[in-house]
């Protein structure tokens, strides 16, 4: 059962912030995109829109999927608890409660990478329908 701990705490745990890394680092990618791209380089408006919202479904991906890793890892890290007190005999508060203190850090890291991770995915999709309703004014579209 020790390899459960260590999988809660470095494979979920892990998991999230690699998550995290890679939605941030997409989100300030398309960002510094939006700022330099050139609409009169587009014929098309699809062209446009498939150059704006690449790599877009990543972030929405991690923003709506990372609460379900971290609640994996709460589940884990209960059923951890648990099987401590069933091999105890025993029911000591002291380590239960630490037990599913322990176990709940998963859930909080899981929604501090959803919760931003929502909001870039809004920000970006705002900035994406901003520069299509430009290149439709610009093109007579």
């Amino acid at each position: 059962m020790e390899r459960v701990k260590e999988l809660v705490d470095y494979g979920v745990i892990g998991v999230l912030l690699f998550m995290s890394v890679v939605s941030v680092g997409i989100a300030i990618e398309r960002w510094f995109f939006f700022r330099r791209v050139n609409l009169k380089d587009f014929k098309s408006r699809r062209d446009l829109e498939v150059e704006l919202t690449k790599g877009l479904h990543i972030v929405a991906t991690v923003g709506s999927n990372a609460p379900y890793v971290g609640l994996l890892g709460t589940v884990l890290g209960i059923m951890l608890t648990f099987y401590r007190i069933g091999t105890h005999g025993f029911v000591d508060t002291k380590e239960v409660m630490v037990g599913l203190a322990l176990a709940l850090k998963a859930t909080a890291v899981g929604l501090l990478v959803a919760i931003p991770s929502v909001v870039l995915y809004n920000l970006l999709m705002r900035k994406v329908k901003v520069l299509m309703a430009r290149w439709d004014v610009e093109n007579g579209g």
